[in-house]
């Protein structure tokens, strides 16, 4: 009844066999490539974000740089009006004697 639907003695056409073989091979490598491609993109964005946060450090330390100078010559005029305050209570302190 369903002699005509049996392919199990059908001869096996090479070509057919190596078509498909070739071309799932292409689809493997597509497929490859195209991930391959994704995680390259990936790693340059990832690259990029990170030299972008570089920049920002580097922007913020320099920042924090010039407040510490700023700091410091303040403190160094503040300690320079306190030695001339001491030296002229000390002179005075003298005088009296």
């Amino acid at each position: 009844m369903n002699e005509h639907l049996t392919t199990a003695d059908a001869p096996v056409d090479a070509a057919g066999v190596w078509a498909a073989a070739l071309g799932t091979g292409g689809v493997f490598v597509l497929l490859i490539v195209v991930v391959w491609q994704l995680a390259a993109t990936w790693r340059a964005r990832m690259l990029a974000a990170r030299e972008q946060q570089y920049k920002q450090l580097a922007l913020k330390y320099a920042q924090l740089l010039e407040d510490n100078v700023e700091l410091h010559r303040r403190s160094v005029e503040e300690l320079t009006q306190a030695r001339q305050s001491i030296a002229s209570m000390e002179k005075m302190m003298r005088e009296i004697e």
